[in-house]
């Protein structure tokens, strides 16, 4: 359960804020994910927290990192793309996660592609164990992006929960635009990493859960029938963009049926808590500063650059979700039933 003894640090005004907002993101939260789950299951995220923390729209908040925490309290296990350099803030966001929670983080990615960012998976402890398999992907030359590796090198971990045996496997695919030469070589990244998913999946009998930031446009793009034509069990959870017209982020597996059961999918939105359009007045004073300016403020027009700033302490795009059964016990018995 994440923890709020931090907010006995603050002054009463705004520690009677934040806690008016975790209320409200709590009572969203139960009625978007925790109402309907099922006693013996696994819920799967993946979250690309914008920059967390490049400090580019100013650092993030302490009451940020609440919100955050709120809501990937909600998942058992969830991967999270764009951190950088300084692990201080996934430090930070795990501690307020609880004792229960613990973390893999990837070194950083070299070169102007890979931006410097870093992969990482939070999971509860109470709810699986690690399988002391982790590790990057890293592509046989015959298999190489036209001639290269991942620009950000996928990350996997291996974990069970109860009956479920699965290996995690976080990406964050080259952007760079939608269309000519540097979107041929995202299609190509998707395309090469389902595909070796798929074949590791089958090889090793396990099932894969290729989830994080795939920069897919929408489900006629060549980049989503990169992922589709591998035959990966691909749910529709909508657009991850705050503009409601990506397909950014995914979530797919392999094993559908037998070997993986979905109960429920979705995305958690969080705008209509936290960060509201009607309290940019309440942050500008905290927002729009930048003293390395010569009028003092971050962004010449507020009413445009909240919007932004807003997105910098939260994220811009949506975390996603996935619920699974894990208790096969009833299968298991019944093969022993004549």
């Amino acid at each position: 359960m994440a923890l709020y003894k931090d907010l006995r640090y603050y002054d009463q005004q705004q520690a009677d804020f934040i806690a008016r907002k975790l209320l409200a993101l709590r009572d969203s939260l139960y009625d978007q994910i925790t109402k309907d789950r099922r006693p013996n299951s696994l819920i799967v995220g993946s979250w690309n927290i914008r920059e967390f923390d490049s400090g580019k729209g100013g650092a993030r908040l302490a009451e940020s990192y609440h919100y955050l925490a709120e809501i990937i309290d909600r998942f058992d296990i969830c991967a999270v793309q764009e951190i950088r350099d300084d692990l201080e803030p996934l430090e930070n966001l795990v501690r307020l996660l609880g004792p229960d929670w613990d973390y893999f983080v990837t070194d950083v990615t070299a070169g102007s592609k890979g931006n410097r960012e870093r992969q990482a998976f939070l999971y509860n402890r109470n709810r699986m164990f690690f399988r002391n398999l982790i590790g990057e992907i890293v592509l046989p030359d015959k298999s190489l992006v036209n001639g290269l590796q991942f620009a950000r090198t996928p990350f996997f971990a291996a974990f069970q929960a109860q009956w479920f045996r699965f290996v995690l496997c976080s990406v964050h695919m080259f952007y760079g635009s939608d269309r000519g030469a540097k979107k041929a070589q995202r299609v190509a990244e998707i395309d090469a990493i389902a595909k070796e998913v798929a074949k590791r999946a089958a090889k090793e009998k396990e099932v894969y859960i290729l989830l994080g930031d795939m920069n897919v446009v929408d489900r006629d793009d060549d980049s989503y029938k990169a992922l589709a034509r591998h035959k990966l069990m691909i749910p529709n959870f909508g657009p991850t963009n705050l503009g409601g017209t990506k397909f950014y982020d995914q979530l797919v597996f392999t094993g559908e049926g037998e070997r993986v059961r979905m109960l429920r999918h979705g995305t958690l939105d969080w705008r209509d808590i936290v960060f509201l359009p009607e309290e940019k007045d309440y942050y500008e004073p905290i927002g729009n500063v930048n003293p390395d300016k010569p009028d003092g403020k971050r962004y010449k027009n507020w009413d445009r650059g909240y919007k932004t700033w807003a997105s910098h302490q939260m994220s811009d795009h949506l975390p996603l979700w996935v619920e699974l059964e894990i208790d096969y016990s009833d299968d298991y018995l019944a093969r022993f039933v004549v």
